[in-house]
């Protein structure tokens, strides 16, 4: 028995500690690689102190996101135990208690926010209106028609502004209207994809999805919220192209390589909205690592995007 114990104890605090690793999700922190979006932009990502700004803001992102999962998680374990699936989740299975979902959870978007504010001030505020619309999204507005689509886009976009916020980069307005209308794409993508799964998954039309909010929109509708969002995305990127980009003043060259650029930048968003008409946008997170298309079509649009700004 003395020799049971501590290889007992050492058992649950491996299962303590991979249930909090699990609750962080850091397979969804692939979302915060969108505060390299606006120094990439720029085409100063390649100088050291924008570039190491840049990651400290995605550090901070990845802090305050796990942050936010371990509080929800914390708030929402006797929901989540009555869902299907969420009742799996560590807190909810009783794998990491709801006291350290809570504490490490606060520990970490306070130390997200602190850290944000030591490298710059406006990251700092950044870092606050975004704990913020999570916290309104979790409280309310993920169950308010319309209000959540533009909600979860904006958690988007101020992860682009936060890059920005860092690096001390101006945003343009093509630029924060681009990243607006491919975060209200994919999310919407994203609800059709889960209303599509739920139509598919019950035999009775009045059964109500797992997501509330859902039973608020019809097929039709986020189809045409989505194609305003893919036309907006593209015309947007088009009009900057031709405008020549961040260095049209300075750069001749750069106009002619962000017009070659709107070639796989098209494909890419057409593509996308193909995958999203078949229902399979569920998880835009692995998607985009996966479709051979996107991957391929972003890869080159990347290329010659960073030619025509870092070397034009």
């Amino acid at each position: 028995m003395t020799e049971v114990r501590p290889m007992t104890e050492r058992f649950s605090r491996r299962t303590a500690l991979g249930g909090l690793v699990r609750s962080m999700r850091p397979g969804q922190w692939s979302k915060n690689l969108l505060v390299f979006a606006a120094p990439a932009a720029a085409g100063v990502i390649t100088e050291r102190g924008p570039l190491g700004d840049a990651v400290l803001a995605f550090l901070t992102f990845c802090l305050a996101s796990a942050g936010t999962y371990l509080l929800n998680d914390a708030r929402d374990v006797d929901a989540d135990r009555r869902h299907p699936v969420k009742r799996d989740r560590p807190v909810a299975a009783g794998q990491l208690s709801v006291a350290t979902a809570y504490v490490v959870g606060a520990v970490l978007i306070v130390a997200a926010v602190l850290v944000g504010f030591v490298v710059a001030t406006p990251l700092g505020w950044t870092l606050l209106g975004y704990l913020g619309l999570t916290t309104a999204y979790s409280f309310g507005l993920k169950n308010v028609p319309v209000v959540d689509l533009v909600a979860v886009s904006a958690g988007f976009v101020l992860r682009a502004v936060a890059g920005a916020a860092a690096t001390g980069v101006p945003l343009s307005e093509w630029f924060f209207i681009v990243t607006s209308a491919g975060a209200l794409l994919v999310i919407t993508a994203k609800r059709e994809a889960e209303l599509a799964h739920h139509h598919r998954s019950t035999s009775d039309p009045n059964e109500r999805p797992t997501r509330a909010v859902l039973s608020s929109y019809t097929p039709g509708f986020l189809t045409s919220v989505r194609s305003i969002a893919a036309g907006l995305m593209l015309v947007a990127y088009c009009l900057w192209a031709f405008e020549g980009g961040p260095n049209a003043e300075t750069v001749t060259g750069t106009a002619v390589w962000l017009q070659i650029s709107m070639v796989p930048f098209a494909i890419v968003v057409l593509r996308y909205v193909q995958l999203a008409d078949a229902g399979v946008a569920e998880r835009p997170e692995r998607l985009v690592f996966t479709d051979r298309v996107l991957i391929v079509a972003g890869l080159v649009w990347a290329v010659v995007y960073a030619v025509g700004i870092y070397v034009a």
